[in-house]
């Protein structure tokens, strides 16, 4: 499994299927613990991923980490973290098209040899590229189940940038929403093998 994403990385890292790869730093391929139960497939690198090459390490990064840590889980042991492209788009605009399909093949392999049993869609960006163009909002589809590659379940959740955006921890606000998709996910997590 790792000589096997090992060889992908470095394919990866020698990319220049678009004009991302001219203003990258670094290519952000993943982070956290190759396993087969959790995944996390978040949207593109920011500045500081791009900076140092790793996803999910500036301040949404930080909020991730602690939101994994409410329910004993951590990027170290548990969960492996990836991106749905691997290069940062200037001004951290969304992904284009074809920044996406240029990135595809990077993705789909990571998924292909993990195998998770969970995935965890982090953004409308993770959203829009791994369900249906009709699946819906990430505010309408978060928290709910969908069948995924190899026998897996993905949920949709709120990227932590947003929750950065928006404080309040009231029933129903963001936050608590995501205190509610984080405890299923680790419901469904301690269930497995």
């Amino acid at each position: 499994m790792y000589e096997e994403l090992e060889k992908i990385k470095k394919e990866c890292m020698s990319c220049n299927k678009c004009s991302l790869s001219k203003t990258r730093t670094n290519i952000v391929f993943s982070d956290g613990v190759a396993n087969n139960k959790l995944m996390l497939i978040g949207e593109a690198p920011g500045y500081w991923e791009d900076q140092k090459g790793l996803p999910f390490v500036g301040k949404a990064g930080q909020l991730l980490d602690k939101i994994f840590g409410c329910v004993g889980l951590s990027r170290e042991k548990d969960v492996y973290i990836c991106n749905t492209i691997k290069c940062r788009p200037p001004e951290n605009r969304d992904p284009l098209p074809e920044e996406k399909a240029a990135c595809k093949k990077y993705l789909e392999a990571q998924i292909g040899i993990l195998k998770p049993k969970i995935i965890m869609i982090c953004g409308k960006v993770a959203l829009n590229s791994l369900l249906p163009d009709n699946a819906g909002s990430i505010t309408k589809v978060r928290g709910r189940w969908f069948d995924g590659p190899f026998n897996s379940k993905m949920m949709p959740i709120f990227h932590p940038s947003y929750l950065l955006r928006n404080d309040s921890r009231e029933k129903g606000s963001p936050k608590w929403l995501m205190w509610q998709d984080i405890k299923e996910i680790k419901r469904v997590y301690d269930t497995l093998n």
